[in-house]
């Protein structure tokens, strides 16, 4: 923890703050200051406020810090202010108080409340630091704490801080999900099941071979998380109002990016384009599609564990998943994949959320002014999949599993298995066989048998199950009974 100077001491009475549209009394147990007051009282909508957004104070107390060392730097601020800046922001970072920022997320002005919100509580505690006393006797939250900067290039800066952040928290939790996925690839690898497309029985392949499709879908997904957070590194800081520097002296822009890289331990730079960084938020779609994908790769795969469990007597019943609680009120023995379920919820909510992002960052003119409802979607959807995933992993994925003897039947009952014949001779030989074994009930390597393509010995070799889920040995097996057929040498 770092040393600051002792906690409160002016926390009686009241004090008088004025703005543009006059003064207001503020209780001094508040640090914050009259634009909050309004603010609070203009917003109070959701019951969510700014410090319910995981690290986002932090990122702006830490762009105030660094804010305050660029312009002592630059010879805006006394040493003597600027530390004392900084003093106020690690006082908050080490005893914060959501309280303190009151502000709701749902709030007009592009973020102007949420940066006012941080202005009024560093400046009101800087002075306390340096005379005992709130008020803005030695530092102003605009004149000091905002110096060289404006909520348009403060909150969207901010952002992008919390957010690779929190993509950060999320990334152990997606490759937790690729690891368990990956143990169960190899726990059955060799359990041959019936695939399906379009709900119809298909070919065989093995339950290791399904799940490594989810696996793989994931490892992509922490390829865009990756992606996702290189966008976050880089800032419209130094920007200010509308991407002119305006306001900001000379070595500003370099210096806050060393300091803001130095308190953040992030590799951080200015977009290479300041009026685009402050007109267009569209990199915020690519990030939460990032987010997108990963639900909708998650739900996927619980919509299949859902299927695949269902039953477990009139369903598909190829796996069990965890009984982790009763399915029913009224119902004994009822097991529901309750999991699953919770996880695809998340993906609606997640999907909901990149809706709202979309038409958030529609914008217009020379500022997105939406910036807080974007905060809010994508931050809530990262939660939401850091809280899903690890219980889906302990609760569902990790205790699933293999039913072998139904999922063995139901793929050697398959009338796809016919797709051998078709390789061995021709698709209408095939197509005669599959409607032999409908028609008649059979297996369709009793089917090929009866027809006398086939001996019963050359059937059994043909139809292993096993074999249709393995390209090397199917691809020999073919090729042998291939150039028997051609000889006129199968079926005797």
């Amino acid at each position: 923890m770092k040393e600051t100077s002792p906690g409160p001491t002016d926390t009686v009475g009241e004090r008088i703050e004025t703005d543009a549209l006059g003064s207001r009394r503020i209780d001094n147990s508040h640090y914050y200051g009259i634009q909050t007051v309004r603010a609070h009282e203009n917003f109070a909508i959701s019951g969510k406020t700014i410090a319910d957004i995981p690290g986002f104070i932090e990122s702006i107390i830490q762009i105030k810090q660094a804010a305050a060392l660029a312009n002592l730097a630059a010879g805006g601020l006394s040493k003597e202010v600027a530390a004392s800046i900084v003093e106020a922001g690690d006082y908050w970072l080490d005893n914060f108080e959501a309280s303190q920022f009151c502000v709701d997320i749902y709030h007009g002005g592009g973020g102007t409340a949420a940066n006012m919100n941080v202005n009024e509580v560093i400046a009101n505690r800087a002075n306390e630091v340096l005379s005992g006393r709130k008020g803005y006797d030695h530092v102003h939250p605009n004149t000091d704490v905002n110096m060289a900067q404006s909520t348009n290039d403060v909150i969207p800066s901010a952002m992008k801080i919390a957010v690779h952040r929190l993509l950060s928290q999320l990334e152990p939790a997606v490759s937790g999900l690729v690891d368990a996925l990956a143990a169960k690839e190899v726990e059955f690898a060799s359990v041959i099941k019936l695939s399906r497309t379009c709900f119809q029985d298909a070919l065989p392949i093995t339950l290791g071979q399904q799940i490594s499709g989810y696996r793989h879908s994931f490892q992509r997904a922490l390829r865009d998380l990756e992606i996702a957070k290189a966008k976050c590194l880089h800032l419209p800081l130094g920007a200010t109002a509308v991407g002119t520097e305006f306001g900001a002296l000379p070595g500003y822009k370099a210096a806050v990016y060393i300091e803001l890289s130095r308190i953040t331990q992030l590799a951080l730079e200015p977009d290479e384009n300041l009026f685009d960084a402050l007109q267009n938020a569209d990199q915020w779609i690519s990030i939460s599609g990032a987010l997108k994908s990963l639900a909708l790769s998650m739900a996927k795969m619980c919509n299949d564990l859902r299927l695949m469990s269902s039953g477990p007597r009139a369903g598909f019943s190829e796996i069990t998943l965890p009984a982790v609680q009763p399915g029913s009120s009224i119902m004994p023995g009822k097991i529901n994949p309750v999991i699953p379920e919770m996880a695809i919820q998340v993906y609606f909510r997640v999907l909901g959320n990149d809706a709202t992002v979309t038409r958030a960052c529609e914008g217009e003119l020379d500022l997105n002014v939406w910036e807080s409802i974007i905060l809010n979607a994508v931050t809530e959807s990262i939660v939401l999949l850091n809280r899903a995933i690890p219980l889906l992993v302990s609760k569902c994925i990790a205790g699933i599993a293999a039913n072998e003897a139904t999922c063995r039947a139901a793929a050697e009952g398959s009338l796809a298995l016919s797709t051998a014949i078709a390789a061995v001779f021709d698709y209408p030989k095939a197509g005669s066989v599959a409607r032999f074994a409908a028609e008649r009930g059979l297996p369709v390597k009793d089917a090929a048998v009866q027809m006398v393509l086939l001996s019963p010995g050359e059937a059994e070799e043909l139809f292993e199950v096993s074999l249709f889920a393995d390209p090397l040995r199917y691809q020999t097996v073919i090729q042998k009974y291939r150039r028997l057929a051609q000889q006129g040498a199968l079926g005797g």
